[in-house]
């Protein structure tokens, strides 16, 4: 949310904007307060005070919206994350509904792909022509950046290293792994991720990549809505969730079939979630599919509840596409506004641009998501942004035209508007031959009468 006076460039992260509110004597009474109202949900403060307390903590919020605090965001991996966290999080608990659509706590990052593509030699063009194991050749990669290979040899041995009691310690892994993700810059960590593959031998190295028998896995799998609320209890899991939410919303009318048509921030929404409880992977070798260890069993009358979230992982079209997407070395223009449409040549050539974006899939991942024509995908990102309709004789039926007749379909287009020129012309001269014919016979006959 924006507040008048507080623009998004001048948010301040939530440590400095609660050390400010500290000094101020008004802001500091109504943030003790609100802060009081959030702790009396696990107590009996609210139920003991009744509507009186109630009255407090809603004058309290409103107080506080006028204060930088009210809009502050935190950044992520900053160092001190999780105090940063539980102030925003002190500030938006009560405030929060559907558990999908919480707000990311984060500052926008808007990151994008091709950023990434011109700093990242590693990944090629083209990996569909590539007969290598791409997802080798960034583990390779990494290994020659002295950042990467640190922070990698940080997280590999507490995810690898046995005990006594236990294969690994997984939240020494955890732990390591986000630091991994959060400092490692993306060239190389997407690198590992999210590597284009066509045979078995390289899905597994990029399943492998978080080491998943001590980060992933365990010995059973809890219901997803159980881990769910434990991640919940953790402020930076919370987090990271909640930022997923908000960055790989699925949204089918766009080109992306991303809400926020930027695949960039998807990713590092996603990549946020390692290390934490939450921690999803690659289901298996043979698809694009990623969940978190859970499934919906035992889930009794939330069944619909469960599967929501879980299809939320599995089911993922702006993910899967943002993952297809980096894999592949290309990038959606989903940045570049669409020009409007012209011709019918300019509307084919278009669509079949948006249509081919993304179509060079390896055997293992899943092709972009094609449910409805990109003709109406244009269609529909023009209605929301004009709220104007759009018609629908501009689109051509691909089937009718085949990939070698683009120098026929540009002549009949040409031959169409020459005819229509031919036709205005006729329609325009006719007015004025009937008049002029009219002229003609008043002055025949003027001059019959004078004879």
């Amino acid at each position: 949310a924006e507040v008048s006076g507080l623009p998004g460039a001048d948010r301040l992260d939530c440590v400095k904007a609660s050390d400010q509110c500290l000094k101020e004597q008004s802001c500091s009474t109504k943030y003790r307060t609100l802060r009081q109202c959030v702790a009396g949900k696990e107590s009996n403060f609210s139920r003991a005070t009744g509507l009186e307390a109630k009255d407090e903590c809603k004058s309290a919020m409103e107080a506080l919206k006028q204060k930088s605090l009210y809009n502050c965001r935190c950044k992520r991996g900053m160092k001190k994350e999780k105090n940063c966290l539980r102030i925003y999080w002190s500030m938006y608990q009560s405030l929060q509904g559907n558990d999908l659509l919480e707000d990311s706590p984060y500052e926008p990052v808007n990151s994008r792909l091709s950023d990434i593509f011109r700093l990242a030699p590693i990944v090629s063009v083209e990996p569909v022509l590539s007969k290598g194991n791409n997802c080798l050749d960034a583990a390779k990669a990494c290994n020659l950046n002295d950042t990467c290979k640190r922070f990698r040899s940080a997280y590999i041995t507490p995810c690898t290293s046995s005990t006594s009691n236990e294969i690994c310690n997984k939240r020494k892994c955890h732990k390591a792994l986000r630091l991994f993700f959060d400092k490692v810059p993306p060239k190389h960590s997407y690198g590992m991720l999210f590597c284009s593959c066509r045979d078995v031998a390289c899905t597994e190295r990029r399943r492998q990549t978080i080491v998943p028998v001590c980060s992933y896995e365990d010995r059973e799998k809890p219901n997803c809505l159980n881990l769910q609320e434990s991640c919940k209890k953790n402020y930076i899991c919370r987090s990271r969730l909640a930022d997923f939410f908000t960055n790989c919303q699925p949204e089918s009318r766009s080109v992306s079939s991303c809400l926020k048509e930027n695949y960039g921030d998807c990713l590092l929404a996603y990549s946020g979630l390692i290390g934490t409880v939450m921690t999803p992977n690659y289901i298996d070798s043979n698809s694009l599919s990623v969940a978190p260890w859970c499934d919906c069993s035992n889930s009794g009358n939330d069944i619909d509840e469960c599967l929501k979230f879980l299809n939320f992982f599995q089911d993922n079209t702006c993910l899967k596409n943002a993952i297809q997407a980096f894999g592949n070395g290309t990038d959606v223009n989903v940045w570049q506004p669409i020009l409007p449409v012209q011709t019918t040549t300019a509307t084919t050539t278009t669509a079949s641009r948006l249509k081919n974006t993304g179509s060079d899939t390896t055997n293992n991942e899943i092709p972009t998501h094609n449910d409805s024509p990109a003709c109406a995908n244009l269609q529909a990102q023009k209605k929301r942004k004009s709220n104007e309709s759009v018609d629908t004789e501009l689109c051509l039926n691909e089937n009718a035209i085949g990939k070698d007749n683009t120098a026929g379909v540009s002549t009949s287009h040409i031959s169409s508007e020459n005819s229509s020129a031919l036709l205005r012309s006729f329609y325009l001269n006719t007015p004025l031959a009937l008049m002029t014919l009219a002229l003609s016979l008043c002055l025949f006959l003027s001059s019959s009468v004078v004879l």
